[in-house]
């Protein structure tokens, strides 16, 4: 008789569901729940795989009938910065990007909210209250940081963060090979800023200084233009099924 290994990590698969990236297409998902003295592994393992993490649970696509979604990673070492990325780093060189407590606060979700209302109104999280933005920052097993944007302040070279109104936030963890964006919002009305960027430039300057050599930066969609922007942080890396294979 065969002997159930009640330790083996536990996957599941979703219902179907409208898809919210392609028009006419239903997603399902696989996931599992990151918990427990094993989290930070299984997350690096599993991100690796192409899992994403939303609060305590990893999950990555599974469709029936599409294979659009690709994870992708930009190969921090080989980054150069375009000419479009050194402007973007000049109009935003009074801005720097500081790690907190990982606390939410109510100026972090006016923020989140003025954000969604102004990007993302008919999306899945437009109707989040506090207490689920809350739950997004703090319900984590893993290494994760919370990352605030403010403008630079007399003492920013000493304390490393900004002073001022919050422009942006970022949600990210922290793997054994890299930096991972979970989630990333910012002020609407700064859009001459071209804030999500420069957060994703400022994540791979951090990772470089950290001596990792990848940024993982979730799902770039064939035939989603939302999507579409991870495309022009180069070298990207592609989780093909042969494995990881830089395609840019």
């Amino acid at each position: 008789m065969s002997k159930i290994n009640r330790d083996a990590q536990q996957f599941y698969l979703t219902a179907p569901a409208p898809c919210p990236y392609l028009d006419g297409q239903e997603e399902r998902k696989v996931f599992t729940h990151l918990a427990g003295d094993r989290a930070d592994a299984l997350n690096d393992i599993l991100s690796q795989g192409g899992f994403r993490r939303s609060q305590s649970i990893a999950y990555r696509p599974a469709c029936e009938n599409c294979c659009a979604c690709i994870s992708v990673r930009t190969v921090v070492d080989r980054w150069k910065p375009g000419r479009w990325q050194r402007r973007i780093l000049s109009a935003n060189s009074d801005i720097i990007g500081g790690e907190v407590t990982l606390e939410p606060t109510s100026e972090q979700f006016a923020l989140f909210r003025d954000y969604l209302a102004a990007r993302h109104a008919d999306g899945g999280m437009a109707d989040m209250s506090m207490h689920d933005y809350a739950m997004m920052v703090v319900d984590t097993h893993v290494n994760t940081r919370l990352i605030e944007y403010r403008r630079r302040g007399p003492d920013s070279a000493f304390t490393g963060r900004g002073e001022g109104p919050l422009i942006g936030v970022a949600l990210t963890d922290r793997l054994a090979d890299g930096l991972s964006m979970v989630y990333s919002f910012f002020d609407p009305d700064l859009a001459d800023r071209s804030l999500g960027s420069y957060m994703i430039i400022d994540h791979i300057m951090k990772a470089r200084r950290e001596g990792l050599p990848y940024l993982y930066l979730g799902y770039l969609v064939d035939g989603s233009q939302k999507m579409g922007y991870k495309a022009r942080f180069k070298p990207l890396e592609r989780l093909m099924p042969d494995g990881w294979r830089v395609t840019d």
